[in-house]
């Protein structure tokens, strides 16, 4: 097991791993209004959204958002994401690096509290691949922000309902988070997310049960935070390497410094002089 991840949390102790309860059934997929073939198509329809269709960079857009370069285009994904059912019985890998000689590295946000509309516009001129990690307690009056994201490109994915560390929590407790964030974003957004982020990195075996049971194929931490002074890694050195996965936090954890774009812009400067770009996460997950 990892270790907790991310300062100011102090990590319950491990309880004794309580029996599965029945597992419940899942919510019923809201009726096609167009009908019976409506609906055999829709199930038909992978859970993941379509990427969006392809926009032409505008005119040196780069330049806009503090870059001295184009960031360069990531290679073509694998065509078969890396298989994370490595242990049996299936249960989620934990990941804060992905194995791959791609030079890539992936950009992830937890409950980005700042909405700034212009995040929204750097993600869509830079065709930046984004994964926002999102709470329903935190981020639920601003879900607006997060479908216009969404509609540029960006991935949504699981980090609970109410933000608690799940390491101590009981079976019941953990899956009612995870599964129901699952839900929440599968009615707001038609997405079923595959990915979790637990709060604060802290997680245990029943973590992964309950992840397993809730559709989750990996539980994604990080290598790398990026806060107001810079990169904090994790273990391994510090330099970033291909295949790691960064946090990018929100302004919240530093009050006073930089903004999100700003943040941003200092991370992409850094991937760009270390040869390295973006990719995304799910490609490769």
């Amino acid at each position: 097991m990892l270790p907790l991840l991310a300062a100011g949390c102090a990590s319950p102790a491990d309880p004794a791993d309580p029996a599965d309860p029945a597992d419940p059934v899942d919510p019923v997929a809201p009726v096609d209004p167009v009908g019976r073939l409506g609906r055999e198509a829709a199930r038909r329809v992978p859970s993941e959204p379509p990427e969006p269709p392809e926009r032409p960079p505008a005119p040196q857009s780069y330049r806009r958002w503090g870059l001295d370069a184009p960031l360069p285009a990531p290679p073509r994904p694998p065509a078969r994401p890396l298989d994370l059912a490595t242990r049996p019985p299936a249960l989620p890998a934990v990941v804060d690096h992905v194995a791959t000689a791609d030079r890539v590295v992936f950009l992830t946000y937890d409950d980005e509290a700042e909405r700034d509309p212009q995040f929204v516009d750097m993600v869509r001129e830079l065709r930046l691949p984004v994964s926002m990690f999102l709470t329903d307690s935190v981020v639920g009056p601003g879900y607006g922000h997060f479908a216009r994201l969404l509609s540029v490109g960006a991935d949504l994915q699981n980090h609970t309902l109410d933000h608690p560390a799940l390491r101590g929590l009981s079976y019941a407790g953990q899956r009612a988070e995870i599964c129901g964030q699952r839900d929440k974003l599968h009615a707001r957004f038609g997405v079923r997310p595959r990915l979790l982020r637990p709060p604060y990195g802290a997680y245990d075996p029943t973590t992964l049960r309950a992840a397993a049971d809730c559709g989750v194929s990996a539980v994604v931490l990080w290598r790398a935070a990026l806060t107001g002074t810079g990169l904090r890694f994790t273990h391994g050195g510090a330099a970033l390497r291909p295949g790691d996965i960064v946090l990018v936090t929100s302004d919240d954890d530093d009050r006073g410094g930089p903004g999100l774009r700003e943040r941003t812009t200092r991370l992409l400067r850094r991937i760009e002089g270390e040869g390295l770009t973006v990719g995304r996460l799910q490609d490769y997950l």
